[in-house]
């Protein structure tokens, strides 16, 4: 398969979906300040679900900094997940996040715990792990308060809310943390590196191409050369980790890298069910228009309901 550049029609790709590529907006993660206007532009056109049968409310995580999250509970709800949004570590927030953490908890009837972290470059890594870490510890901690089983407490995550997930489960499992019962990683952004066949050859695809990826690593990391805890696929040692759900988009440069840690995890003796969805790319499940995207967001409730139950 040759180059794929954007002035090209791409072959497989979901029809419905690629009626949408020419109405996608610019985003330069070079310009931090217009990318989240942008990003925060595009979230707002997304339809909000109807919340009666939801209670949402607005909190902050005592931390250093403190951290807000915003708690979205269904009826009877027990089970919950520490949700982190997208946006390449740089752009997003609850606002942003918002449609999607709604429909995770209709979908889930889990508590849904979204994390508005520390952004990039202005705080670039650690900080959003230890927002994200931080909150992890407060709903295990306060677990009786918040109406949780700290048994049924997940971590999940779209892009690079799905690294902050896949890093805070390798975290807890050094440091003896909270118990974490499952990963929900949605096409998560793993590997700085960018050498595997997908990163190389999905040089300008829709949406998230490989120079968009590449500055949101250069955000996120700094200075600092990529640990495990900020490239999760860096961590030598998988074994010991929480049954994971890891989804991938076709025409993604991350797809090679989230498809060989779902194989690293499954050699390590992790339960991990692995769905690589056809035609689609990077963050193309917000189109709701299109049908596969509406069995995407559908897939991760119910995915999360099966991995919660009591």
């Amino acid at each position: 398969m040759p180059l794929i550049t954007r002035a090209a029609r791409i072959a497989g790709m979901d029809p419905e979906l690629e009626a949408f590529v020419p109405l996608l907006p610019h985003v330069d993660l070079n310009d931090p300040v217009a990318a989240r206007r942008a990003f925060a532009a595009a979230a707002a056109t997304a339809p909000v679900p109807e919340t009666t049968d939801l209670a949402i409310e607005d909190r902050t995580v005592p931390a250093d900094p403190d951290v807000p999250v915003r708690i979205y509970r269904q009826h009877d709800a027990r089970g919950a997940i520490i949700w982190l949004h997208g946006g390449g570590w740089v752009m997003g927030d609850l606002d942003t996040e918002h449609p999607w953490a709604i429909r995770l908890a209709l979908g889930s009837n889990a508590v849904v715990i979204s994390v508005g972290c520390r952004l990039a470059p202005e705080d670039p890594f650690p900080a959003a792990l230890d927002d994200a870490y931080a909150v992890l510890r407060w709903a295990a901690a306060n677990a009786a308060e918040l109406g949780l089983d700290p048994e049924r407490i997940a971590v999940g995550g779209h892009s690079s809310g799905g690294n902050l997930a896949a890093a805070v489960a390798l975290r807890a499992r050094d440091e003896q943390g909270p118990p974490i019962r499952f990963q929900l990683l949605n096409q998560p952004a793993l590997d700085d590196r960018q050498q595997t066949w997908s990163a190389r050859n999905f040089t300008d695809t829709p949406w998230a191409n490989r120079e968009m990826i590449a500055a949101a690593w250069r955000n996120y990391l700094g200075a600092e050369p990529a640990a495990p805890y900020a490239a999760p696929a860096r961590a030598a040692d998988l074994s010991g980790l929480p049954p994971a759900y890891i989804a991938s988009a076709e025409f993604c440069p991350d797809r090679d890298e989230d498809i060989e840690y779902a194989l690293r995890l499954l050699q390590a003796g992790v339960p991990v069910e692995l769905h690589q969805w056809a035609g689609t790319f990077h963050g193309s499940q917000a189109i709701l228009s299109a049908e596969v995207s509406r069995r995407q967001i559908a897939e991760l409730g119910e995915v999360l309901r099966r991995a919660l139950a009591g």
